[in-house]
């Protein structure tokens, strides 16, 4: 059998294991990929960059670990890029798991060196309100009275004996608002009731395959976008912050190149071939 034979019968188990290990190679890597800054994820950077420490943002992590590959670094830089500020960081959930996700994201957050040289306490610099149920009802009531809806912290603690929490009523308590979600509710129920209604300035995280649904609101409803996991990598190389996110993305890359490798020399492999058994019956005529 000769060797274009055996590439058009390889066993695919080779495929699997090549892009196995074309995926999970560059995770043990310590190799930075770079990425392109859109404008819409200097956006975000440069909305947050703007606010003048102590300035009090609201993050909404309407995800679960299902999503967490994809958007998660995101949430890890947003939360190192506003604590490292001086912001003051207070965490709500319309998912479940997403103050869990929230949670993971801080204590990895404040590993960082420059998070770490600021310091940053529990109900002084970060709080996690935890999960209410209510969908874009939750939004609504939030929009007249922040502490009705969360009347006491993930903990359990009553919100007002916590120094972050003091003077805050609605949206108008918080310079920024941002939105990390991968489903519903999430992103468009977000900016429709909090930026539409209520008129908070917002940002969006999404997964890539929802990331969509947010391009209609920017730039006039939004002030940018971090779609999927080229905009959680793309959020790191513009703020600095070396994360997950720039791994997986080589991760990725790895994969599709492994992909196309073998999908070029199939083709090949099989036009070769092809043309052998073409050419006998040329000669022949």
């Amino acid at each position: 059998m000769s060797l274009l034979d055996r590439l058009l019968k390889i066993d695919r188990r080779w495929i699997y294991l090549f892009l196995a290990l074309g995926v999970t190679l560059p995770l043990f890597l310590n190799v930075r990929q770079k990425v392109p800054v859109t404008a819409e994820v200097r956006g975000i950077y440069d909305a947050i960059e703007k606010l003048p420490p102590g300035s009090r943002v609201l993050l909404a992590c309407d995800y679960d670990p299902g999503t967490a590959a994809e958007i998660q670094p995101m949430t890890v830089t947003f939360l190192k890029q506003a604590l490292s500020r001086g912001l003051r960081v207070v965490v709500v959930g319309l998912w479940p798991q997403g103050p869990i996700q929230a949670n993971q994201a801080l204590e990895e957050a404040k590993k960082d060196p420059r998070v770490a040289r600021v310091g940053v306490t529990y109900g002084v610099n970060y709080l996690n309100l935890g999960y209410q149920a209510g969908n874009e009802v939750a939004i609504q009531r939030m929009g007249s009275d922040i502490t009705a809806v969360f009347p006491r912290d993930m903990r359990g603690e009553p919100v007002e004996r916590f120094p972050i929490m003091q003077g805050v009523r609605d949206f108008s308590s918080f310079a920024y608002v941002m939105n990390i979600s991968s489903g519903y509710p999430g992103l468009v129920e977000w900016v429709q009731f909090a930026g539409d209604r209520f008129h908070a300035t917002i940002g969006i995280g999404a997964t890539a395959v929802n990331a969509p649904l947010a391009y209609p609101y920017y730039p006039r409803q939004i002030t940018g976008i971090l779609g999927g996991m080229l905009g959680a990598a793309a959020y790191e190389e513009v703020s600095g912050f070396q994360g997950k996110g720039q791994t997986y993305m080589l991760s990725q890359s790895a994969g599709h190149i492994v992909v196309i490798l073998f999908i070029l020399v199939g083709n090949v492999a099989f036009f070769l071939t092809r043309r052998r058994a073409r050419k006998p019956r040329e000669d022949q005529a």
